[in-house]
């Protein structure tokens, strides 16, 4: 057997360099496959807050945003609508909000809110998920003339009143989920951020 003069040196550039080309080749298969378990931007925003201009509505107006694929209401209540929440508690389930799980610590009081002006409630029913509808009108035939305005559930009439508080009565357990919330500017709300952070 003859000996043969070998580059050592070319044998290494040759092994350093396969395995690089290797080891780009791999990163390049690896990185889409963990992008792809990722969450996508649209999924990343639909747990994000979602901030709200106030400004847009209108005294007694009802805005519908969508915050974590639920609707959201504001409700701009007028002086009206606040004077007529306290009359009505002796025929709520739960008039003080006292189930803790329904609304913020800081959103425990008779109007369920921060600003006694802004109802913001998740708009789903705690029955059974319908979404009920925006009744505001005061005596409403179809509900009774002791009706003080507020949601309708038309799935399985279940009622709420101003503050989303559920009526006696109802299918519904337990009043409307308020939102966590703050507010950045006189006219700017952000839903999905606590006030307490």
């Amino acid at each position: 057997m003859s000996d043969m003069n070998v580059d050592k040196s070319k044998r290494r550039f040759l092994i350093v360099a396969s395995s690089a080309v290797g080891g780009v080749a791999a990163a390049g298969t690896v990185i889409p496959f963990v992008a792809s378990m990722l969450p996508s931007a649209r999924a990343l925003a639909a747990g994000a807050p979602v901030e709200v201009d106030l400004s847009k509505v209108e005294p007694g107006m009802q805005l519908t945003v969508e915050w974590r694929g639920k609707p959201v209401w504001i409700v701009n209540r007028t002086k009206e609508m606040l004077d007529l929440l306290g009359k009505h508690d002796d025929r709520l389930v739960d008039p003080a909000s006292d189930s803790t799980s329904q609304q913020p610590e800081y959103c425990k009081n008779p109007t369920r809110s921060i600003k006694p002006q802004y109802l913001i409630a998740v708009g789903i029913c705690t029955h059974l998920g319908c979404s009920p509808t925006y009744r505001k009108e005061i005596g409403a035939a179809d509900l009774g003339a002791d009706w003080p305005g507020g949601f309708f559930c038309p799935c399985h009439g279940s009622r709420f009143d101003l503050a989303a508080r559920v009526f006696n009565g109802s299918p519904a357990p337990t009043n409307l989920v308020i939102p966590p919330h703050k507010y950045l500017s006189e006219t700017k709300v952000l839903i999905g951020e606590d006030a307490k952070a």
